[in-house]
């Protein structure tokens, strides 16, 4: 569990879930529209091996030709870049090996966004879109835990009053997460609450501010 999430939030999802339905979270949680195309893939941030091998193997297939990637938020690293130590970020990190797994690098587009969250990076593409109208279908690649809230905040995000914007899933098959046995596990149990508690909070506080 990460520091900083109260532990009566878990007490509270635990709570609303019976057994059944507390066993099934893992399944619901990696969402997986198994698309056969689409017109950019979004390699989100986070622990990026799994993703970005997944990201790989979807343009191999010709899933997609265009991958984006927002530029994550250096937070605390900044200052050690102030005091001379070169930090590679993350985006450059994921950015490299897309390329090194065959993805052309002039296929690959980071945008700015300094993200700190999954919203922040689908405000980025939002932006990014809104002057691209010849893009109409979007594909998330992330870790299989993630996948069901990046879904649920991309698709709130990416609306706009004259067009739709398909959001579709390919969640990572090289995650270790073990979605029908999650609880036999620390760190999945950690994933599960951890997801559960930031879909509540983004359907009941962040996503009134969009």
């Amino acid at each position: 569990m990460k520091s900083g999430v109260p532990f009566f939030l878990i007490l509270l999802v635990l709570a609303f879930l019976d057994v059944r339905g507390c066993r099934r979270a893992g399944s619901w949680l990696v969402r997986d529209d198994r698309a056969a195309h689409a017109d950019v893939m979004v390699l989100l941030m986070g622990d990026f091996s799994d993703r970005v091998l997944q990201a790989g193997d979807l343009y191999a297939k010709g899933t997609a030709t265009r991958l984006l990637i927002v530029r994550e938020s250096m937070g605390p690293y900044r200052k050690l870049q102030e005091r001379g130590a070169n930090v590679i970020r993350t985006t450059t990190q994921a950015h490299d090996a897309a390329v090194a797994l065959g993805i052309p690098a002039d296929s690959i587009t980071v945008l700015p966004g300094d993200a700190r969250s999954t919203l922040d990076e689908a405000l980025a593409v939002k932006e990014y879109l809104s002057g691209r109208r010849e893009t109409d279908t979007v594909l998330l690649v992330s870790s299989a835990p993630h996948m069901r809230r990046a879904t649920i905040i991309f698709r709130s995000v990416l609306r706009y009053p004259d067009r739709k914007i398909q959001v579709l899933a390919s969640p990572s098959r090289y995650s270790d997460f073990n979605a029908r046995h999650w609880w036999k596990d620390r760190e999945d149990i950690q994933d599960v609450l951890s997801e559960l508690i930031k879909i509540g909070a983004f359907q009941t506080i962040e996503r009134r501010g969009l």
